[in-house]
């Protein structure tokens, strides 16, 4: 959801512009001029300019609880089974009730995100944060248990953090109310009520908010996106609907109504490449939209069992997919996870596919191997270790064919596959980041 993917990054003095997306890569780029009112910036347009290498702030200001272990683990009533623990922000809070949720989340984004994990990502080689953010943060429905009026000090703060550094941002609407999709992150879980009249007219206005804010004169040096929604799940949603009543109203909102420049981003709601090829597009009169494709395969069983040279194959495809899709695009999560095995990735109670205890929809049939040891580095073998950094190689150089790429996270409290701190520590996530020791995985 936005255009294109802010690869370079520009001196903190230059001014910054809004691209156009091309239907090409290497040529017949279109830009969009000055009497068009956009913003000039490179996202990748140019052959001199560096592709977009970003990193999620996963959760900071939405909880989940694969990344946050220790903030769930209290709940725990029995060792055995995750009977008591909240399967969400929301129930977290729910649990808690609203004053000690409040004690505990304003320590928790106190200190998740520092001034120094902004400074390591600049060194690290990446150029862009993507920092997901909750509707519950600005506005709540009446029965919401949900913490809220607090966050936006601290996504303020991040901005300029990252604006110290010289990092990009993308603010990035994480959670919906009654949720896109009914997964965790989206605070809360097996629900998908984003549509419904209420809930809509909710995420509207904060959306509304958050791009007129983030679209303004003292952002837009920094803000190069706003990301309309994570993750809304296509197949159990409206189409329709999602695209006339959230996503054209408002880009009709920012463009027409507050007549701004802002990048608008909008992820690809699970649906197949060009997709999205008729919709908003630069022909139709749109301009600076960005779409967002996701690409994880440890969720889809016959992805998770396939060979490792089907599993390298896949990766090469998605970037090689959307050379020619009519939107500029990025790739904004994926990661080096060739496993399910870190606790509670798939959800609190579910467990793992991989060693064949997943507990959800009959799916748990088959079995890999073993989730013993999956964080202890000096447990995996050389071959592991091998793969996941080759398939991380592939899907870096896959996704730099078109825009770029952001990881998710850039940090979690345990695990490896999920991390680029602890992967680039154990040599597994190139550094510098255009290492390759397999190169050329995708040509």
């Amino acid at each position: 959801m936005l255009l294109s993917l802010i690869t370079l990054l520009l001196d903190a003095a230059a001014t910054v512009t809004c691209a156009p997306y091309g239907s090409q890569v290497d040529q017949n780029v279109q830009f969009v001029t000055e009497s068009n009112k956009k913003r000039f910036f490179d996202y990748g347009a140019h052959e001199s300019s560096d592709p977009m290498r970003g990193v999620n702030l996963g959760g900071w200001f939405v909880l989940e609880p694969f990344i946050t272990p220790s903030l769930f683990e209290p709940f725990r009533t029995t060792n055995d089974s995750d009977e008591g623990i909240p399967v969400d922000e929301y129930h977290y809070t729910k649990q808690l009730g609203k004053e000690l949720a409040a004690d505990r989340l304003e320590a928790h984004w106190q200190s998740w995100f520092t001034e120094k994990d902004f400074a390591d990502i600049q060194a690290m080689g990446f150029n862009l944060v993507r920092i997901p953010i909750g509707y519950w943060a600005f506005e709540t429905l009446p029965d919401d248990p949900y913490v809220s009026g607090h966050q936006e000090k601290y996504l303020d703060q991040a901005i300029e953090w990252a604006r110290t550094y010289g990092l990009k941002v993308w603010v990035d609407l994480h959670g919906a109310a009654g949720s896109q999709n009914g997964f965790d992150n989206s605070g809360l879980r097996d629900s998908w009520g984003f549509l419904e009249d209420q809930n809509l007219n909710v995420t509207r206005s904060v959306i509304h908010y958050m791009l007129d804010k983030y679209s303004g004169d003292n952002f837009t040096d920094t803000v190069v996106g706003v990301q309309l929604i994570n993750e809304p799940l296509g197949p159990v949603l409206d189409m329709d609907k999602l695209k006339q009543d959230y996503y054209l109203e408002n880009y009709n909102f920012l463009r027409q109504e507050k007549g701004r420049d802002q990048i608008v981003v909008i992820h690809d709601a699970f649906q197949p490449f060009n997709y999205w090829d008729d919709f908003m597009t630069f022909d139709q009169g749109y301009w600076g939209v960005l779409v967002d494709h996701h690409h994880y395969q440890v969720f889809d069983p016959k992805q998770l069992n396939a060979t490792f040279q089907d599993k390298i194959n896949l990766a090469c495809s998605w970037g090689q997919d959307v050379v020619n899709e009519s939107h500029w695009t990025v790739a904004g999560e994926f990661s080096a996870a060739l496993t399910d095995c870190t606790k509670w990735l798939n959800g609190v109670g579910y467990k793992s596919r991989y060693d064949g205890t997943f507990q959800k929809d009959n799916d748990s049939s088959f079995y890999i191997g073993t989730c013993e040891n999956n964080e202890d580095i000096t447990a995996w073998s050389q071959e592991r270790k091998d793969q996941t950094r080759m398939f991380l190689e592939a899907q870096l150089d896959a996704f730099e064919l078109r825009g770029g790429w952001i990881f998710w996270a850039y940090k979690t409290e345990n695990s490896l596959e999920w991390d680029a701190q602890k992967l680039a520590y154990n040599g597994l996530f190139p550094q510098p980041l255009d290492d390759r020791k397999w190169p050329s995985l995708c040509k």
